[in-house]
């Protein structure tokens, strides 16, 4: 039988990726709230150090763990589905994959690009060496992917599934391969689990705890004997180049505390309870547009923060206690990365 044998969970952000005297260069352009802290080159060092040094456990605990399948469970971006057709959750069950993988260059250049500012001295010199984005082929996990397709439709779930590219000029996103560059050498099959966090109706915190059940569930029901290494990518707190961005420390921490506590639905209902402050800025609800759908948004936070859901689902997967590795509040973002596992399945 199939056996998921762990779990990890982190943020995919830029800053994740480029050197911290980046950082406060493009925070510059951002149209931050006033109260966000301010970081001096030597805290940014720090705090980038610190993302590395966390990259580097999870590493170590995915050599470790010796998955045969990754799954990661990711949110697309318009990467592969756009407002013609936009499910709440897709498997991706093709043979293989394409996406784009990450440079410092590219990575300081498509931040400024987000925002549409010219990017100023300070980044110059990285920015002009960015290069053509390079491109990378994973191997899909079809025999897997079938099987818990069959499994989730039997839970209660409908899924979409595509088994080819979809917008193959493109790939997959950066959900998908910052997490597959970052913790794999690229040749273990990946299986993405694709949900939308972005344009409303959302998915919600307790639909994703239930999918996390779900595909454990279908998992251990697989007759094959692979082991299985579930990641959960993105998060935590932030809502890029929006007006008053800010970084809500409280939030992650609570959710965090959560899952420490292995309290995966708990974590669940504490996202789909919140309520957006009146006058913020930063998650406002936006009308019908190019990136907007204009219709009713659930409960729980906005932006890249309903990320955090693809955490969920991975907690509820695992369904035990997670040990946090750390949590580096990025304020030039303004971002809260965050770092964890579960193993001793």
């Amino acid at each position: 039988m199939a056996k998921l044998v762990g779990a990890l969970a982190m943020s995919h952000t830029p800053f994740c990726y480029m050197p911290p005297e980046n950082w406060n260069p493009i925070r510059a352009t951002r149209a931050l709230r006033p109260d966000v802290p301010m970081d001096d080159m030597d805290a940014c060092r720090d705090k980038f150090n610190r993302i590395q040094k966390a990259f580097d456990v999870l590493r170590a605990k995915m050599k470790e763990l010796r998955p045969d399948v990754v799954i990661i469970i990711g949110d697309d971006q318009m990467e592969c589905f756009d407002f013609k057709n936009f499910p709440s959750f897709a498997l991706y069950v093709g043979d293989d994959f394409e996406g784009f993988v990450s440079s410092p260059a590219a990575l300081a250049h498509d931040a400024f690009e987000s925002v549409g500012v010219t990017p100023p001295p300070e980044a110059a010199d990285l920015i002009k060496d960015a290069g053509p984005p390079r491109r990378a082929t994973l191997k899909g996990a079809p025999t897997l992917g079938g099987n818990l397709l069959a499994g989730l439709i039997k839970r209660g779930f409908d899924p979409a599934f595509s088994m080819e590219m979809s917008n193959p000029s493109f790939g997959l996103g950066h959900a998908f391969m910052r997490p597959s560059e970052t913790l794999t050498d690229m040749t273990i099959p990946v299986l993405p689990v694709l949900t939308n966090c972005y344009f409303a109706p959302q998915i919600t915190g307790i639909r994703s705890y239930q999918m996390g059940k779900a595909i454990r569930e279908a998992i251990e029901e697989y007759s094959g004997n692979e082991r299985v290494v579930v990641v959960g990518s993105g998060g935590l707190w932030h809502t890029p180049a929006r007006k008053d961005a800010y970084l809500d420390e409280n939030f992650d921490r609570a959710e965090l505390d959560f899952m420490a506590k292995g309290d995966a639905e708990g974590m669940a209902r504490y996202f789909d309870e919140y309520h957006i402050p009146a006058g913020d800025l930063s998650q406002a609800v936006q009308p019908k547009g190019k990136a907007s759908t204009g219709m009713p948004v659930l409960g729980g936070p906005q932006g890249g923060t309903r990320e955090i859901a693809n955490w969920i689902a991975a907690a509820a997967a695992a369904g035990k206690p997670a040990t946090v590795v750390d949590y580096v509040p990025v304020y030039a973002s303004p971002i809260g990365c965050g770092f964890a596992y579960w193993d001793g399945f």
